[in-house]
């Protein structure tokens, strides 16, 4: 068994001595959500390590890339990596929301939010060598890499911790683990945290295009029946294709011939970036909603897709993450300064409590459009033509709709103070 969770009750906490602290927080994931964390604590002062499974050469090589939104950029901003970022990726000022061949297109603006942007798209593989090579600076950050977890007990005062690095077993003591591994988190199952959501219907096929034509710095959004596809402006004239499909009809997409396939992205496309080529393999992977009943336990603490998943309509997930990183790191950092147990179940439930709500919200949207704008019944047709009739028309929803998306509504991560 990875974990040995332990009941707070008094019968079933292991009783031990405190031994000499090594870490005050031990992240075990070091994947952009896991990485963020780290990059805002970099000056709390609280001695951190990050165990992480694979090379730092492998782990940025990742074949991906998605949306962020403005609340993601000001929260990279406050945490110093931004402007390493920030060069490398595409700003974009427009979205276009359209269903399928229906002619009347939704355009958002960023005057319509009186901003200068509306979001960003960034590749995996460049916002993660940024984070990594920001940490490298910091003192007070280490790696345990490439290293998996063997065995982590909780106790009253302190969580133990076992490691394999290279063959070798390592032991140390810390103040607090915090589970960014990932949707299939042995952290938060060993720790009988459960869950609840579904799994959809549907899988997403991703890939990587260069277009004929400019993107514009656009991002588009086209609902079919089938399911809405995403498509990113990347710098280059690329961009990154989210299609999301029934898992038959998204793993024939993956096995049909190129040429072939380009022809159907092009038209789902409109025709609107021209002829296209692919530059990328066409990855395919399920798609679910789930939600942690709780977000920490004593002595652990849930982040990014180890707290929650969603539909990747509307690109929320990863910046769904990247909150829940500035908000841990708040309270963390806070609750440090005041000179309270970073650890206790009290300050932890601070973090939960901010952002467990919030999440369940931006859930409960990606849920509402992929149902709404999937399907082909003729009532469920004209209601969402209608809605895009409304957003076209009514300036107000189009600015709620619009801080929605862009991460502006709800409380937002301090950082730096």
């Amino acid at each position: 068994m990875l974990v040995q969770s332990r009941s707070q009750t008094q019968s079933s906490v292991v009783d031990s001595s405190k031994p000499q602290i090594d870490y005050d927080i031990v992240i075990v994931g070091g994947g952009i959500v896991g990485a963020t964390l780290a990059c805002g604590l970099k000056d709390s002062g609280l001695k951190i390590t990050i165990i992480e499974s694979q090379q730092p050469e492998v782990a940025i090589s990742k074949k991906q890339a998605y949306a962020l939104t403005l609340q993601t950029g000001r929260i990279l901003k406050s945490i110093g990596v931004w402007d390493e970022i920030i060069t490398k990726i595409t700003t974009f000022y427009q979205i276009s929301l359209s269903d399928s061949d229906y002619p009347r297109v939704v355009e958002f603006l960023s005057t319509d939010l009186g901003t200068d942007e509306l979001g960003y798209v960034g590749e995996h593989g460049i916002i993660l060598s940024a984070m990594y090579e920001f940490l490298a600076e910091c003192p007070n950050v280490s790696w345990q890499c490439p290293a998996s977890l063997k065995n982590v007990d909780y106790h009253p005062d302190f969580v133990e911790i076992e490691i394999e690095n290279q063959g070798n077993l390592n032991t140390f003591y810390s103040k607090i683990v915090v589970a960014a591994d990932g949707s299939k988190s042995r952290l938060r199952e060993e720790a009988g945290i459960k869950t609840h959501g579904w799994k959809y219907w549907q899988s997403c096929i991703a890939m990587t295009i260069k277009t004929e034509k400019s993107h514009q710095n656009i991002a588009f959004e086209r609902f079919w029946p089938s399911g809405p596809m995403g498509v990113l402006p990347l710098p280059g004239n690329r961009c990154q294709v989210v299609w999301t499909a029934p898992h038959a009809e998204a793993q024939a997409l993956k096995e049909l011939d190129e040429t072939e396939f380009l022809k159907l992205l092009e038209y789902r496309t409109g025709g609107l970036l021209g002829k296209l080529e692919l530059l990328s393999d066409r990855y395919v992977y399920p798609v679910q909603l789930m939600q942690s009943d709780r977000y920490i336990q004593h002595r652990l603490a849930l982040v990014g897709d180890a707290a929650h998943c969603c539909h990747p309509v509307g690109g929320q997930g990863l910046n769904m993450g990247i909150r829940d990183a500035g908000a841990l790191a708040d309270v963390l950092k806070i609750a440090d300064q005041k000179g309270e147990d970073i650890g206790q179940k009290r300050v932890l439930k601070r973090y939960e409590g901010w952002r467990q709500k919030e999440n369940l919200i931006v859930l409960g949207l990606t849920d509402f459009l992929d149902r709404t704008f999937s399907g082909d019944w003729t009532l469920k047709v004209s209601l969402r033509r209608l809605g895009l009739g409304v957003l076209t028309k009514v300036q107000i929803f189009r600015y709620l709709a619009l801080r929605l998306m862009t991460g502006l509504i709800g409380r937002a991560p301090k950082i730096n103070y």
